[in-house]
C-alpha cells in the first residue's frame, strides 16, 4: 500500500480517493507528455533561414580570434565588430518585444596566461528575459555558445578563422533562441549568452560563471552549445542528422571527499545535477520531436577525450550544465587554415554546416528552456528514510518553492538504467511511502504545475 501525508488543502475532503488512485503503485512507464501549445508555437518560429544568415555574417568578420579584440571594430574584421554585432542582435530583439529583453555585456582584461600572451579584452555578450513571476524570476536557466574561433594556430590573428561550426553554429543557437523566446513570457528568467576566449581556455564562460557565483544568481541550468552545426561534407556517409549529443559530468565538480564517499556508498555516481538535466533534455526531445527525425544521446562523460568546453566553468562554480555537440566531427574542419591539400578541403567554413541540423538544436534548446523556466522549481530537501531495514520506501521532501507547483511525481528506475522508467503522480504532499525496496533501484521526485510542466528531478538523500 502506499501511504500518503502532506498539507491540509491535499488531505481535506479527498483522502478516500487519493488512496484509491495512488494505493496501487504498479511499475507505470514514463509516459510522454503532450507539447505545450506555446511552446510548440515557439518552436514553429525558428527559422533555418535566420540561423544561416547569423552563421555567415559571424563567419564574415574573417577572425574571431579572442586576440584579435585590439582590432578596430569599424573595419568589420576581429572579434570585437562581432561582439558589436552580436550586442545590436539582442538589441533588434528587444526592441521587436517591447524592450524585453536587458542587454548587457561582461567585459574584463585578461591577464596573460597560457595562450594568453599578454593582457588581453574579453567580452561576454548577453540578453536577460526576466521571469514574469516575482516568486520564480529568481531561477535561471542559460544558453550559451561561445563566439569566438581559431585556426592551425592558437594565437594567430593574421589568417582567417571562419569558425562556421565552431562555433558560430552555437552561437547562433543562442541568438535564435533569444530571437524566438523573446516573444513569450515565462515565469522564471532566462539568460541567452555568448562567450569569448573559449578557445583559449574557456576564459570568457569562466569569468561569468564566476561572476553569477559571486552574485548569488541562483542558475539551475546550462546548455552549452558548441560544434551543433551538423558537418556535412560532400561524400561523409558517417554523419547522423537526428542525432545530438549531450554530454554531462557524473560526481560533481564540487564534491567535497565526504559527498564523494557518499555518493559511491549509494551508488550515485550517475546522479549528479547535469545527468538530470541531461536527461530533462532527452525527455523533451522525446516531447517535441519524433524519435527518427531528432533526439538527444546521452553520453555519460564530461566531455570528449582531449577536449573541453564552457559546461565545465560552470560545473566548476557548482551549476548543472551540459554540453550539445554534433554527432560526428569532421576534424578537417575544426582549427584549420582554410586550404586545399591532398585533395582535402580545410577550414571550418560555412559551406559545410548543415542548417537545418542546427535549426533542430536551437528548437531543442529552446524547448528546454522553455520548459524549465515555465516548470514550477523542483522540491526541496528530499530524503529516503533509511531508519531500519524495510522493503517498502518512504520519501519526503519540502514543498517546491514558489507556489507554481499543483503536485509531485515520484521517479524510479533500476540502478543499471540510463534514464527514468516509471513515474506516479502522488498528489499535493510531501511525504509518500511506496511498496518498492529502495535497495532495487533509484528514486527521485519532481514538481508539476496544473498545465502538466515538470521541474528537474531530485534524487533523496538518506535520512537516518
Amino acid at each position: 500500500m502506499l501511504i500518503v501525508k502532506g498539507n491540509s488543502r491535499a488531505i481535506a475532503g479527498g483522502m478516500a480517493a487519493l488512496f484509491l488512485a495512488v494505493a496501487c503503485v504498479s511499475a507505470q512507464e514514463i509516459t510522454v507528455s503532450a507539447p505545450d501549445p506555446q511552446i510548440a508555437a515557439a518552436l514553429a518560429e525558428i527559422s533555418t533561414a535566420q540561423i544561416q544568415k547569423n552563421i555567415e555574417t559571424l563567419a564574415g568578420f574573417y577572425t574571431r580570434q579572442t586576440l584579435s579584440s585590439d582590432m578596430p571594430p569599424i573595419g568589420g574584421k576581429g572579434i570585437a565588430a562581432a561582439a558589436q554585432w552580436i550586442q545590436g542582435e539582442f538589441e533588434r530583439y528587444s526592441s521587436q518585444c517591447g524592450d524585453c529583453l536587458e542587454v548587457r555585456t561582461d567585459q574584463f582584461l585578461q591577464p596573460p596566461a597560457p595562450r594568453i600572451p599578454q593582457p588581453t579584452t574579453i567580452t561576454n555578450v548577453y540578453a536577460v528575459l526576466r521571469g514574469t513571476d516575482p516568486a520564480n524570476a529568481g531561477r535561471i536557466y542559460v544558453v550559451t555558445g561561445h563566439y569566438d574561433s581559431r585556426n592551425s594556430d592558437t594565437n594567430d590573428t593574421s589568417n582567417a578563422a571562419p569558425g562556421a561550426n565552431d562555433d558560430a553554429s552555437g552561437t547562433a543557437v543562442s541568438l535564435e533562441c533569444a530571437r524566438v523566446l523573446s516573444k513569450h513570457r515565462f515565469p522564471a528568467t532566462i539568460i541567452f549568452l555568448t562567450v569569448a576566449g573559449e578557445e583559449e581556455g574557456l576564459y570568457g564562460s569562466a569569468h561569468f560563471a564566476k561572476m553569477s557565483k559571486a552574485v548569488g544568481w541562483d542558475i539551475e541550468a546550462v546548455l552549452n552549445n558548441d560544434i551543433v552545426g551538423g558537418d556535412r561534407t560532400p561524400g561523409d556517409t558517417e554523419q547522423n542528422p537526428h542525432i545530438v549529443r549531450v554530454f554531462s559530468e557524473g560526481i560533481s565538480s564540487t564534491a567535497n571527499d565526504d559527498e564523494v564517499r557518499r555518493i559511491r556508498s549509494l551508488g550515485g555516481e550517475s546522479d549528479s545535477p547535469s545527468r538530470q538535466l541531461a536527461r530533462y533534455v532527452a525527455a523533451v526531445a522525446t516531447q517535441y520531436f519524433s524519435a527518427t527525425d531528432f533526439h538527444a544521446m546521452l553520453v555519460f562523460r564530461h566531455d570528449r577525450y582531449l577536449r573541453g568546453g564552457d559546461h565545465i566553468s560552470f560545473n566548476d562554480q557548482g551549476f548543472a550544465a551540459v554540453r550539445f555537440t554534433e554527432y560526428r566531427e569532421n576534424f578537417s574542419h575544426q582549427h584549420q587554415n582554410v586550404r586545399n591539400e591532398n585533395g582535402i578541403e580545410y577550414g571550418d567554413l560555412p559551406k559545410f554546416v548543415d542548417y537545418d541540423y542546427t535549426a533542430n538544436v536551437a528548437r531543442l534548446n529552446a524547448a528546454t528552456l522553455a520548459s524549465l523556466a515555465s516548470a514550477p522549481a523542483p522540491p526541496v530537501d528530499v530524503r529516503v528514510l533509511t531508519k531500519q531495514p524495510q522493503n517498502d520506501s518512504t520519501l519526503e521532501w519540502k514543498a517546491s518553492p514558489g507556489g507554481l507547483a499543483t503536485g509531485y511525481e515520484v521517479l524510479w528506475r533500476d540502478t543499471t538504467a540510463p534514464e527514468w522508467q516509471h513515474a506516479k503522480a502522488v498528489g499535493n504532499v510531501t511525504r509518500v511511502t511506496v511498496p518498492i525496496s529502495k535497495d532495487n533501484v533509484i528514486f527521485a521526485v519532481r514538481a508539476l504545475d496544473a498545465k502538466g510542466h515538470r521541474s528537474l528531478a531530485i534524487v533523496p538523500q538518506p535520512e537516518r
